[in-house]
């Protein structure tokens, strides 16, 4: 029987793995821009992203768990769902459309989200709801960092 923390996993994999369709151009008209001097972390940046995610497939999972198949359970993957999507759509969105506004956007709806999820998932488990916070702590770095971005690179906005 295929468990539980499999099919999350995949989920989270597949995902994730879908940031990866981005093009070489898209990726130049990003490297030319100009970085706050702060900015010292971004090679860390994908490694950061993987620890959230695993984070979430563990949150997830422990949400399943506490009541398989219930509704609010099935509404709450959506959640997570529509959370990792938000937030892997963020660079290729952006890039894309050569516009850091469209990240920011993308990073505050994820922010919000972020919190209405760990707000629901509380009483469910506290475990899962902690496992979220790293989310909510680089989330908003992430949308700051984009903020930062437009300022120095107006008209990349």
């Amino acid at each position: 029987m295929i468990q539980s923390w499999m099919v999350i996993g995949a989920v989270t994999l597949f995902i994730a793995v879908g940031s990866f369709f981005i093009t070489p151009v898209d990726v130049k008209w990003f490297a030319r821009l100009t970085r706050p001097r702060w900015l010292v972390f971004e090679p860390l940046i994908p490694l950061i992203w993987t620890v959230i995610f695993i984070c979430g497939a563990i949150s997830a999972n422990l949400v399943w768990q506490k009541n398989p198949g219930s509704l609010i359970t099935w509404v709450l993957m959506g959640m997570y769902l529509l959370l990792e999507i938000i937030t892997v759509a963020y660079i290729p969105s952006m890039l894309r459309w050569r516009s850091l506004r469209v990240g920011e956007i993308l990073g505050s709806v994820g922010v919000i989200l972020g919190v209405l999820l760990t707000i629901a998932v509380m009483p469910i488990s506290r475990v899962a709801a902690l496992l979220l916070v790293p989310y909510l702590i680089w989330s908003p770095v992430g949308t700051y960092t984009t903020e930062e971005l437009i300022q120095l690179n107006p008209k990349d906005a």
